[in-house]
């Protein structure tokens, strides 16, 4: 069943570059399928992986599902991933395949829809068929998107491609889709947080109206009416990401390649907790000011930066980041660089920085020191300022 289900999304993929006239001929045809059939080999090759992560907690999810009647099991507390995940999980306990070849069947489902969000980002600032094609595979191609779904069996492609269709419809000016997706986003991981402070920016230009903002609430709401329906305290599941706040743990640093790992030995973690959070603040506050200050000739190409200063900069400075925290970094350092091929290395140092906390879990060794990643962001930052203060000027 489940090579049937990658057949098939092979096929709906082909099916969408072809109808969005990106295909021009048979043999551009021929050889966009096999790089995309190599990719979802590679995908499959990786499938067969059992991480910890699996066998403590969503397996042990799954079959909770699965003993209790699926759906209707909603209504049980269960698990620290909101409720729009479970219902996939509900879902899969209904399947007659195995979990691990299903749970990591839906990250590469998001993997082609996030692929896909990077290519409509890229299609706002170019015409070029070539250049929405790179953007797409190696999106595709990314190590740490292949390695988080189908090696992993992480979820992080599904609200990182909420949080990209989001980020689309707003520069597309569809300012209420835009609030739906990125409300997606937040319900499947509170890690959607790390753009969302570009929609204050969308302000300025009245790219978003403060009327708007009413739909993400609204569109929160209806998200976990199903579990709420399914007999789960309606507060207890809007407020659920208030509740873990005390389960994020006392390191101030998880592989992350955040601020954190360049000072390894503090004493006081308290003190460097909270000067994390205030430096986080100050960081946000700081672009807000540039991006107002030039607010008249803000462009697309300056949205785009932002976000991707957001994406970098608020999980660099907070304390308490995983390994994972800068997924969505990695994939839109890629749109901007297919859109900025001057910084080409932008996405190679971002990855590179991501991959580290990557390997250190997936292998529990470090190959190089956290502090490499993070010296390579700070770098990536200090690129992205200046570009955004003296570089992205009013088309």
């Amino acid at each position: 069943m489940v090579p049937l289900c990658v057949l098939l999304l092979l096929a709906a993929t082909m099916f969408f570059l072809y109808r969005q006239k990106l295909i021009k001929n048979s043999l551009e045809f021929f050889l966009c399928l096999g790089l995309l059939a190599l990719l979802f080999a590679v995908r499959w090759l990786c499938m067969a992986h059992i991480t910890l992560d699996y066998t403590d907690f969503l397996a042990k999810w799954v079959e909770f599902f699965r003993a209790r009647g699926g759906f209707s099991a909603l209504k049980y507390s269960i698990g620290n991933y909101n409720v729009p995940y479970l219902y996939l999980l509900a879902l899969i306990s209904y399947i007659p395949a195995p979990d691990l070849y299903l749970i990591k069947l839906m990250s590469i489902i998001f993997d082609v829809v996030l692929a896909f969000a990077g290519l409509k980002i890229v299609s706002l600032f170019t015409k070029s068929r070539i250049k929405k094609l790179v953007c797409f595979y190696t999106i595709l191609l990314l190590p740490t998107v292949i390695l988080n779904g189908s090696f992993w069996g992480q979820c992080d492609s599904i609200y990182a491609a909420f949080a990209l269709w989001s980020l689309y419809f707003a520069l597309k000016d569809r300012p209420i889709l835009s609030m739906v997706m990125i409300a997606l986003s937040f319900g499947f991981k509170l890690q959607a947080v790390f753009i969302m402070p570009v929609f204050f920016v969308f302000l300025y230009r009245k790219k978003l109206k403060i009327r708007h903002l009413i739909v993400f609430p609204l569109t929160y709401v209806v998200l976990v009416l199903p579990a709420v329906l399914a007999g789960r305290p309606f507060l207890d599941t809007i407020t659920l990401y208030f509740n873990q706040i005390d389960t994020v743990g006392t390191a101030l640093n998880y592989n992350s390649s955040s601020v954190f790992a360049l000072f390894t030995d503090i004493r006081n973690k308290e003190a460097a907790e909270r000067i994390g959070v205030i430096a986080a603040f100050v960081f946000v506050l700081t672009v807000f000011v540039l991006t107002f200050i030039r607010r008249r000739r803000l462009t697309n190409d300056a949205y785009l930066s932002a976000a991707l200063i957001f994406c970098i900069g608020v999980p660099f400075f907070l304390p308490h980041m995983h390994d994972r925290y800068f997924f969505m970094a990695d994939v839109l350092s890629v749109c901007f660089a297919v859109v900025h091929p001057k910084r080409s290395f932008v996405p190679v140092l971002v990855s590179f920085a991501s991959l580290l906390g990557y390997h250190a879990y997936l292998k529990m060794r470090y190959f190089l020191p956290m502090s490499f990643g993070a010296v390579a962001l700070l770098f990536v930052l200090l690129v992205l300022f200046f570009d955004l203060v003296f570089v992205s000027e009013d088309s």
